[in-house]
């Protein structure tokens, strides 16, 4: 291993029922009450987590910005109504 660059795989991860604890107090009750395509932004990347993962449930629409998500994490917040943005 020549020059082994640990930081290849940092890849902090989260999964979807632990999303609106992290996201912040008042985010899910405005995700509730979002209409006419209003879904609240939550990005990962700022709370340092790098990856979504699709444990745990998601009912309300919301637009998660992250660098990975995983299959079942971007099925789960589509069906919700929400979106998936990668980030660099």
């Amino acid at each position: 291993h020549f020059h082994v660059l640990k930081n290849r795989t940092f890849t902090p991860t989260i999964n979807i029922d632990k999303l609106f604890n992290v996201a912040g107090e008042g985010v899910y009750e405005a995700a509730k009450n979002a209409s006419g395509g209003k879904a609240p932004v939550i990005d990962l990347v700022s709370k340092g987590y790098f990856k979504l993962l699709g444990n745990g449930q998601i009912n309300v629409p919301v637009i998660v910005k992250a660098k990975y998500f995983s299959k079942l994490a971007e099925k789960k917040i589509k069906e919700a109504g929400g979106a998936c943005l990668l980030t660099a």
